[in-house]
This record gives C-alpha cells, structure tokens and sequence, in this order.
C-alpha cells in the first residue's frame, strides 16, 4: 500500500497563486507515485478576501486527493496550521506556505531525510530571494532572541518548512495551547530532528498578509510561551532599582550628618523629575511584560478553540480512500476538542 503524505498549508487571499501551486503539487504528486507515495493537498483558508475560496473548491472537483477547510474568522496562520493537521490523512505531513517561497519539489529530499529515521524534517533558509531589509533584519532579531532565551535548537536563519512524521502528528494534537508558534512547539517538542538547507524563493504573486503587527504578535507569543525571561528581567530590574534607591538613602543620610554639601537633598525639579519619570515607567514596562503572561494565562483558560471551521469540502477520490479505510485516520474527529466549533459543513464538492 502506497504511503499517504499530506501537503498541509494555510491560504489567505492566495488567487494568484492557486493555480501555479496545484500545478506544481500535483506534478510532484506524479513523481512520487511510482516510489510508493501517494498526495493529500489539504488547503486551509484562513478567512480570505478574494477568489481563493471559489478556486480551492474547484480543486476538491477533480480525482486528486485534496481537503479544503474555511475559517470563519481569521485565525492566523498557525492556527490555520494546525486545523490542517487535525484534518490531514497522511502518514506524514509537510508543511509549507501557499506563496511558492518554499518550493514543493523538495518533497523527496524531505522523504529521504524521514526514510533514514528522522521524524522531524526540516528546510533551513540558506538564502532569501526577494525579501527586503526590513524582513530581513526581523527575522535574523526574532531567530538570535529565540536562540538565546528559549530554544537553542531553532535554526540561526530560520525555518518554517518542514516535514513531520504520523507520531508528531498525532503528539502535537494533544497539545491545546492557542497563543503560540507551531514552529517552535515542534522544535521543543523533541523527537529525532534533522535539517538541509535551501534558498527561500522570491513571492510567486499576490501580496503577503504577514504584516509587522503580526510578526511582533509572533515574537512576543514565542517569547512568552517558551521562555521565563522576561520575568526574571523584571525581578532582576527590581532589585537594582531597590538597591540603588537604599545606597541613595544612604548617600543622603551621611551627607546630612557629615554636612557634605555634595550629597545635599535640594537637587532641584529637573532631577526630582526625572527620578520619577524613570522609575514609573520602569515599573509600567514591568506591569506590561506581567500583563503579557496574565492575558495569556487568562485566554488559555476561557477555553475558546484556536480555530472556528466554518466549511470542509473533500474531493471524491479522498472521500472514497477514506471509506474504504485506506486514508490514515479516517473516520477521526474533524474537530477535536477545544478547536472547531461543533457546527461544520462536510459537504463533497
């Protein structure tokens, strides 16, 4: 029996794309065939704007195997990431963007790599194409601050194309956390982990909807979830703070029996004020980084699901693999607990 693997990606707003990556995907789908694997394309729209709703169900009408899952609310791509996984049949899974940087044609590199034992396949950026200097200089910051204070395994250039194993899968299913980088739960996950290296292609088409306020929601969601520095900043900051508070205390105490005049109280306004201003923000940057684990804390614990479906369409090649018991996982819950809503549309296309 052939080797099912699932190409899982998140689109937004990707009509320009679309056509050129299911070309392309199912070009590799070909190639592979007569190695013993068969391809899942499974879509996961995150909420789009523009015609890739209507042209990913044109794709579930075809014989390949393809999953579509809409969103009802944008979701981000990381929660679009793992719907897709709650969803996909394969024995593995590869995960990859929708704009064409990552190239699919790597897919047999990829299966090499799990082939010799490895459950976790990652593609680290040798090279980016197309980026500008602004993405750049961010994603070399957000990789140097992650390395150094969370997870000293991430990759020094980057990586969010990658290839898990059915185990992984199945792992990573069972964690319910919400605000969070998949990406940096794989790698603190654990597992066997292997990596190659390749030039991270120019956008194909379309506009990328990773914005600046997204990559800092990213960056400050990596940091909190997997690392307790921030909090000891703040008690370190703390203590020096009292610290030098009690040795000027005490500088003024001995200038007052000592009649220093150096060491007098009457410094004047401007010195008062900036005392003031320094220590109050200091402390509001404090309560700042606090609120940042107690909002977290606290959405964690209202339980609302990481992700609404609002739409599953399947092809029928998928839909009678899954009846006749060849597609992994079939019959599986398309929403585990705690990320779909209990009101989903199953219709084939």
């Amino acid at each position: 029996m052939a080797q099912l693997v699932s190409i899982v990606m998140p689109v937004y707003n990707e009509e320009a794309n679309l056509p050129e990556l299911a070309h392309r995907v199912f070009a590799v789908a070909d190639a592979l065939r007569g190695e013993g694997y068969d391809l899942e394309l499974v879509l996961v729209d995150d909420c789009s704007r523009d015609r890739t709703p209507q042209l990913a169900a044109e794709l579930t009408r075809g014989e390949r195997r393809v999953k579509y899952v809409r969103l009802a609310r944008n979701a981000g791509s990381h929660a679009a990431l793992s719907a897709g996984l709650a969803v996909c049949s394969g024995d593995a899974a590869l995960l990859m963007a929708a704009d064409l940087q990552d190239p699919p044609e790597l897919l047999p590199t990829f299966l090499k790599h799990l082939r010799a034992g490895h459950d976790v396949v990652w593609a680290t950026r040798a090279g980016r194409q197309g980026e500008t200097l602004r993405t750049r200089a961010f994603a070399r910051f957000y990789y140097w601050v992650m390395r150094r204070t969370a997870l000293p395994n991430m990759p020094a250039t980057g990586a969010d194309f990658v290839l898990i194993d059915r185990k992984v899968i199945d792992a990573y299913g069972q964690i319910r956390e919400k605000n969070t980088s998949i990406m940096a739960m794989l790698l603190w996950m654990g597992f066997r982990q292997t990596s190659f290296g390749y030039v991270k292609e120019a956008r194909h088409g379309g506009r990328s909807g990773w914005t600046l306020s997204k990559k800092i929601k990213l960056f400050v969601d990596s940091l909190v979830s997997f690392s307790y520095l921030p909090i000891r900043l703040m008690s370190g900051l703390g203590l020096l703070m009292a610290c030098a508070g009690f040795l000027y205390a005490l500088l003024v105490i001995v200038g007052r029996l000592a009649g220093l005049e150096a060491l007098r109280t009457e410094t004047g306004f401007a010195a008062l004020m900036t005392v003031l201003l320094v220590g109050q923000g200091t402390i509001l940057l404090m309560l700042g980084v606090l609120g940042e684990y107690l909002w977290r804390s606290f959405d964690e614990n209202r339980g609302r699901p990481r992700y609404i479906i609002e739409r599953y369409l399947q092809s029928e090649t998928t839909q009678r693999a899954a009846s006749d018991g060849a597609a992994r996982g079939a019959g599986r819950d398309l929403a585990p607990a705690g990320d779909a809503a209990p009101e989903q549309s199953r219709q084939p296309a």
